[in-house]
């Protein structure tokens, strides 16, 4: 059987920066840097909405918390968005402005 051969100095996509041991940085819709926690289902126990696509985030859905890098851990800064909508959030925009 033959060995693979590994190719040295292949790029890999740059691992997130970890912020703590749940959240880690990401650009955001906007381009400026985003602090990201993921959510499971299990911990998801209230009703949000999405910014990405403006419908409801059920209780017992995993999501997505963000919030911009220059407010952490702000309560008021902080926006649920569905997986989905968080990782097309490029190609989406926002639907939703926030006051």
């Amino acid at each position: 059987m033959s060995r693979r051969k590994h190719r040295r100095g292949a790029a890999r996509p740059a691992a997130p920066l970890r912020v703590d041991a749940f959240a880690h940085v990401e650009p955001g819709p906007d381009g400026t840097d985003f602090h990201v926690r993921r959510i499971p289902a299990a911990r998801a126990v209230k009703r949000y909405r999405c910014p990405g696509c403006d419908h409801e985030i059920a209780p017992s859905v995993a999501h997505v918390v963000a919030w911009p890098e220059d407010a952490f851990g702000g309560a008021g800064e902080r926006r649920h968005w569905h997986s989905g909508c968080w990782r097309s959030r490029r190609t989406r925009g926002v639907t939703r402005r926030w006051s």
